[in-house]
């Protein structure tokens, strides 16, 4: 087959379920990853044959997408801080929006000042040792671009599964980082005592009320892990009621816990920390939505 023809085939049967734009991008991700073959080549020599097993690996990805399994999953990849990342059915596909926590957090440590007294105290310029307890790490995303901006750091990551916890420390070997990945229920209160103190908590907890399932699309309710993603209807706060219990003990002097939440709920994240804190503070992501809870210790 031609390159043109496979190519174009992919747009027109891809805009079954995305939008032109988006078909776009896909296709192209999908030919640059597989055939190594960017857009602009196709257009400058759209008589290139595409044959044997790259012909029949593209077809098969193709039915997979208008499957509408996730272009992440069917490369088996996903960018995240201009790193990649390898994820699979295990791991959720990182969102910008955790971008936006993971640089919330960067760009506070590069701020923040702290007397000789406090326990966190480092100078900013030399990143110095921190330490970091990311909960429910999927990938690995957060804390491999945490240690990789804040080298001499000591991070802990958790998650309830081990298949999860496998990937992340693929990547975390993929991008020379040394984390300390543990496998943990953290809803079992009494697994808590394992887990260390840390001056930093940070979680992209699961969120949506498992009611809210058919609003989503396909490609995330069809493929995408869903101890990752839901809770009860009823306990839309259940993770981070936890969170905020949990970080009165394992919390230094002065951390922080920054976390994730449902643009919905935030408010409503923020009055729980409340409870068990000294104050709050909400951030907007860059759509304009509370999407970020900072809780002060």
């Amino acid at each position: 087959m031609l390159i043109k023809e496979m190519y174009r085939n992919f747009l027109v049967q891809l805009q079954a379920i995305y939008s032109l734009s988006e078909a776009t991008v896909i296709a192209n991700w999908a030919f640059e990853q597989t055939a190594h073959i960017k857009k602009i080549d196709i257009l400058k020599n759209p008589t290139q044959k595409i044959e044997g097993d790259l012909e029949q690996k593209l077809t098969n990805q193709l039915t997979q997408l208008i499957n509408h399994e996730p272009i992440q999953y069917v490369l088996g990849q996903a960018w995240f801080y201009n790193l990649l990342f390898t994820v699979n059915e295990y791991t959720l596909i990182p969102r910008p929006e955790t971008e936006e926590l993971v640089e919330l957090i960067l760009n506070e440590l590069k701020t923040t000042k702290f007397d000789s007294n406090n326990k966190i105290s480092f100078n900013q310029n030399t990143k110095a040792n921190l330490t970091i307890l990311d909960i429910g790490t999927g990938s690995g995303c957060i804390p491999i671009v945490l240690k990789k901006n804040l080298p001499l750091s000591s991070i802990t990551a958790i998650d309830i599964s081990n298949e999860a916890l496998k990937i992340a420390q693929l990547n975390a070997q993929k991008h020379n980082t040394s984390i300390s990945f543990i496998q943990n229920d953290f809803l079992d209160e009494t697994t808590w005592g394992t887990l260390p103190k840390v001056d930093i908590i940070v979680s992209n907890p699961p969120y949506i009320p498992i009611n809210e399932k058919e609003k989503l699309d396909a490609t995330v309710t069809q493929f995408e892990p869903h101890t990752a993603l839901f809770v009860p209807s009823k306990q839309p706060l259940l993770f981070y009621e936890k969170i905020a219990v949990f970080a009165k003990k394992h919390l230094n002097y002065n951390g922080k816990v920054y976390v994730e939440t449902h643009k919905d709920y935030t408010n409503q994240v923020a009055a729980v920390f409340q409870q068990h804190c000294s104050h709050t503070h909400i951030v907007k992501d860059i759509s304009g939505n509370e999407r970020m809870v900072i809780a002060f210790y």
